[in-house]
């Protein structure tokens, strides 16, 4: 059983220079499908991109909270449209709240009112394409919850990215019927939040992803991340449940692909 990454960021321009030798050694290494996510508008079309060409690359299509100041009602009808047309977009994503910075001059960002009236709206998207949803939630636990609930996302289904919350708050995921997103942190010293979870969390509930290029697991910490490096978090979590590096694969890959509807 092949290795299936479900939240990288191969358009991102860390991965300029080698984008098409690196995608290219994936199968070679274990790795058998991947999930690219947009973060932007520019990250929709670029993504597309990446599921036209490459046969593994699956796509999903959203705005991520940082940058969804602007966004416009042409946005979602463009996303709906390119979401139903193709068999390769799996998800919309990543969506979301993210409160860790405070908006300032030096570092722009959308304002929490504006945050929460796209998450809601790509929720709705999401629901009228019948795809799951990619959630990105960081110091906004309680705001996130609430319009899970209030939108009944439960009817959608998804993957709380890069998992940062309790494992307390992980069983309103778990109730709600999502699936936790378990990348490179689980293997930091400082991770004892996500250690715990994935011990709480039963492993036909995870799924893995890297978050490429971003969140490199130990030794790689600091470095650019890639698919490559999953077979480090699976070593990690095999660890913490005390199963075998290939159940922990075999599962989760069968989770990510009952999740996004993929067959192969």
């Amino acid at each position: 059983m092949r290795i299936f990454d479900t939240h990288a960021h191969y358009d991102d321009e860390a991965f300029d220079a080698d984008r098409e030798e690196l995608l290219a050694s994936l199968a070679d290494n274990g790795i058998g499908n991947v999930v690219n996510v947009a973060a932007s508008m520019r990250g929709c079309h670029a993504t597309l991109e990446l599921t036209e060409r490459y046969d593994f690359v699956y796509g999903a299509l959203g705005v991520h909270p940082d940058d969804a100041d602007g966004l416009t009602e042409a946005d979602m009808d463009y996303i709906e449209q390119q979401a139903a047309q193709s068999s390769k977009i799996v998800a919309i994503g990543e969506i979301g709240l993210d409160y860790y910075y405070p908006a300032d001059a030096t570092y722009p960002k959308t304002g929490k009112d504006a945050q929460k009236y796209w998450f809601e709206r790509q929720i709705e998207l999401a629901r009228q394409v019948k795809l799951p949803i990619m959630i990105h939630s960081r110091e906004a636990a309680k705001d996130t919850e609430d319009i899970l609930r209030q939108t009944h996302a439960s009817d959608v289904g998804g993957i709380i990215h890069c998992y940062s919350y309790s494992k307390e708050c992980a069983k309103f995921y778990l109730d709600n019927g999502f699936y936790i997103g378990v990348g490179g942190v689980v293997t930091f010293k400082n991770g004892r939040k996500l250690k715990e979870t994935v011990e709480y969390v039963p492993l036909d509930r995870i799924v893995l992803e890297t978050d490429s290029p971003y969140l490199a697991p130990v030794p790689n910490r600091g470095k650019r991340n890639s698919s490559l490096n999953l077979p480090l978090v699976a070593d990690e979590i095999a660890a913490l449940k005390n199963v075998t590096r290939e159940e922990v694969i075999e599962t989760t890959t069968a989770n990510a692909k009952r999740l996004l509807n993929i067959e192969r």
